[in-house]
C-alpha cells in the first residue's frame, strides 16, 4: 500500500495483515457493544 512516496506494508506479511483485520473486526464490536452498554 502507497501513501504518497511512504510505502507502508502490513506487519508478518500475509498472516499478519489477516491479523490485523481479525483485530480491527473484534475491536468495533467490542466499542459497539461498550457503547451500547453505556447507553442503556
Amino acid at each position: 500500500m502507497r501513501f504518497g512516496r511512504v510505502d507502508v506494508r502490513p506487519l508478518g506479511g500475509g498472516p499478519g495483515c489477516l491479523l490485523m483485520i481479525l483485530l480491527s473486526i473484534l475491536g468495533s464490536i467490542a466499542l459497539t457493544v461498550l457503547v451500547n452498554l453505556a447507553l442503556d
